[in-house]
Parts: structure tokens; sequence; C-alpha cells
């Protein structure tokens, strides 16, 4: 069974991608990107090399860990005496919670803020973009997975079945895709959409720091950082301080950690050149120099915009 998931997973998000890929070319939410196959190249490059790593360097250590856990009954599904079916649920479950909140960490620790900026560098969302990870990130994440799913007492096969539903929804709710909003709003219910996961890529840090679910949507609600924007395409995409060089291309997003430049959130109390507080972006057309769109205004207070954390961290 571990070997046909773990043929079955790569084939998942291989098929998912092109899937996305060609949605994206016919209805996109965002209009004008000229560069895409150079685009996504770089993301999916930055993918491979983390496959490669995760697969050389934790595969082996996450099966001592798992195995470890079954055979001395140790973690959560085993003290619970929960197996069978309702072991992979709630071990779903229990992992995509966890995954909530490694993101959130990685938003609030500066440290995992230097790796994890490299995946909001990119103005330009897509699927490619929900592979494109720093290979720190991804290291740090599974030294910490080495401790978590033994406390949880998952399996190697609850784990790949994680994935395999995880990959195709980080490529959905990254995608650059029109979702109409009525089917939005019905799908966000359960999982993140793309309506949800564009906010978190706003450059506007209140934004920035909400929306954290991976898979289900309801952490976000549960935890009271659920945020909406009336219209999506009013959003400012990606990080200021950030050259076409440093998120466009492989050798950028992998040196990018460790420039002085890395990128930073603009914050709801920043002052603008004529003086004025700069809250959330205003209206303008066009693209940047840079390659990044402009802002716009517009976030929805009504119905669906909940309060997300609104800290102002110099430089981040």
């Amino acid at each position: 069974m571990i070997e046909s998931l773990t043929t079955f997973k790569p084939l998942v998000a291989t098929v998912a991608l092109a899937v996305m890929w060609l949605i994206e070319g016919l209805i996109p939410m965002f209009e004008g990107r000229r560069e895409r196959v150079r685009h996504d190249a770089s993301n999916v490059a930055l993918g491979i090399l983390n496959a490669v790593v995760a697969t050389l360097v934790f595969a082996g250590a996450t099966l001592v860990a798992t195995e470890w856990a079954r055979a001395n009954s140790f973690g959560v599904l085993h003290w619970l005496g929960v197996t069978g079916v309702w072991g992979f649920v709630l071990g779903f479950v229990l992992l995509d919670c966890w995954q909530y909140f490694w993101h959130r960490l990685n938003h609030r620790i500066p440290f995992l803020w230097r790796f994890h900026a490299v995946h909001h560098a990119d103005p330009e969302l897509s699927a490619s973009s929900g592979l494109r990870f720093h290979t720190g990130e991804i290291v740090l994440s599974s030294i910490a997975r080495l401790a978590v799913l033994p406390l949880l007492g998952m399996t190697v096969a609850q784990v790949l079945v994680y994935e395999a539903v995880l990959l195709p929804v980080i490529l959905f709710h990254h995608g650059n895709v029109g979702v109409p909003p009525q089917a939005d709003r019905w799908l966000r219910w359960l999982i993140v959409t793309p309506w949800m996961h564009w906010v978190h890529h706003s450059d506007y840090q209140p934004e920035t720091d909400s929306n954290y679910s991976s898979v289900f949507s309801f952490w976000d609600r549960i935890f009271g950082s659920f945020r909406l924007v009336r219209d999506p395409k009013m959003l400012t995409l990606g990080l200021e301080d950030v050259e076409r060089s440093d998120w466009a291309t492989l050798p950028g997003m992998v040196a990018m950690p460790f420039r002085k430049r890395r990128g930073r959130r603009r914050s709801g109390g920043e002052v603008a050149a004529d003086g004025a507080a700069r809250g959330r972006p205003q209206a303008a057309s066009g693209r940047s120099e840079a390659g990044r769109p402009h802002a716009a205004s517009g976030r929805s207070e009504a119905g669906h915009a909940h309060a997300a954390s609104g800290r102002s961290e110099a430089g981040r």
C-alpha cells in the first residue's frame, strides 16, 4: 500500500498541476501575465529540488519515527484507540490542524519568516506557486514533523493519504483561476479556496497574516484568522522591496533568505510619501517596473472579513 501511495502522490501532483495550468489559461482571475511558462518553470524547479531533498533526507527518518510510534502504541491515535477508517479521518484532521499552526508560526517567528517570505514574494500567484517554498523551509518543517507525527501516532500510510489530498488543494487555492463568487463561497465552508488564499498573499500585513489553513478552511474561523476582500483583483500580491531577479528566478529564490533585501509586508500604519497614512492600498492600474501588479482598494467589511492579526513588525 505504501509503495502504491508513494507512486500515486507525484502522479496526483503532476495531473493536478497540468489541469490547473490549462484552466488558468482559459479563465484567469488576474489577466495580462505574459511569461507564464518562465514563471511557472522556476517555481516547479524549486518544487522538484525540495522533493528530492525531502525524499533523500527525511523519507527514511519519517518511516523510522512513525514505525516507532506504531510499535510502541505511542501517540494520540493509539491512546484514543482509534483505528481503521476513523483513524485515517482523525489523523487527517489532526495533521491539518498542525499545518495551520505551523503556517502561523512561519509568520510570527522572524527566523521562520526569513524562509517563508520566498513563498510570499511571488506577485504573479498561480498553481505553481503552491510548489514554491524555500528548501530551508522544507527542511525545518520536515524536522518539526519528525516530532509531531509520532506524537499524533500517525502511520506512513496516513501521512501519504493526507499529502495526496493536500497537494491538489494547495495547487487549487494558489491557482490564478476565475472561480465564480458563489462557487467559491460554498467551497470555502469546507476547504481553502482561491478567494481565501489570495488575501493571504496580499502585501498588506493584516491580510498576509490571515487565512493560514491548508486543506480545511474552518481552522481560520475557529482561531479568528479568517479574512476576505470584496474583489480579489483589488489586492496587491507579493512583498515590497523585492526585485524581479529575487522572486522570478531559481537562483534568486534560493539566495533570497540570505540577502539584506528579503522583502517585507506593508503594515497598516505606514506613511506614504505624501504624508498620508497607508491602510488598504488605493486603486491604481498597470504594472510596476519590477513586474508587480499595483495595488487597488476595496476590503470587504460586510459579512466575511473577520479580523486577522494586525501586528506591524518592522522589516518583515
